[in-house]
């Protein structure tokens, strides 16, 4: 005869984790990636040297200075729930891609732009491509909807990445997943991704273990955004 304790799993009990004081804010078993201080956590993408944006007012504004180019973290990860917030700012010109134009790169597999990008634009009454817009897996996955804010607000992602998996010789093993939740509004329900993003040409996979997390320095015209209160928890 079936009893209730055959179904019932008692251990292992999985650990306590102290949430933030806030949802935004990063819980017990995160690693704070920017906390308005300093970039003591990120390197210049191109030559790992220190991380040249600005850091003000605790917070970090792109530097489209030439030469300064894209930022990456020091750590590496692979699977992970990620936490960030950007604003685009008030006095935004421009349009289409050329307005608040930066990246989320989940993975950054190489100089540049190399890697996985989750878009940032200002998506507040611009008309451009859905697939480029703020929310989607850039030239891949087009968000569920738009639930951008408007220019000089704070807006965030909170993202879950499953990395891809290799085989031995470099062929695609599993693919990589993204769920992305914008300003608390699902916009990537478990995507899966075809490769790594790119501005022409079709999406495809190289092989690698784990990856930095990339900031983009994008070269358009208009005026630099800021991030806030980043942070990852690796998932194991």
């Amino acid at each position: 005869m079936p009893k209730h304790e055959d179904t019932e799993v008692w251990e292992p009990v999985p650990p306590v984790v102290q949430p933030g004081n806030e949802n935004s804010m990063p819980p017990s078993d995160a690693i704070v990636l920017f906390d308005g201080k300093n970039l003591d956590e990120w390197v210049s993408t191109s030559d790992k040297s220190p991380a040249k944006w600005i850091v003000h007012d605790g917070i970090v504004t792109v530097s489209k200075a030439q030469g300064v180019g894209n930022i990456e973290t020091k750590k590496t990860f692979r699977d992970y729930q990620l936490h960030v917030e950007w604003r685009i700012p008030s006095n935004i010109t421009g349009s289409d891609q050329a307005r608040g134009n930066s990246g989320v790169f989940l993975a950054s597999t190489g100089t540049g732009d190399s890697g996985y990008e989750l878009q940032i634009l200002d998506s507040y009454i611009n008309k451009t491509y859905v697939n480029g817009q703020a929310g989607s897996i850039y030239k891949q996955g087009i968000p569920l909807v738009n639930p951008a804010r408007k220019p000089g607000e704070w807006q965030s992602y909170d993202v879950v990445w499953t990395a891809p998996r290799f085989n031995s010789d470099g062929s695609l093993k599993s693919p990589a997943f993204v769920t992305v939740f914008f300003n608390g509004v699902l916009v990537q329900n478990h995507f899966e991704l075809k490769g790594e993003t790119l501005y022409v040409g079709q999406p495809t996979y190289k092989k690698y273990d784990t990856a930095p997390i990339k900031l983009q320095a994008h070269g358009d015209h208009s005026e630099p955004i800021s991030f806030r209160n980043i942070w990852v928890r690796e998932l194991k």
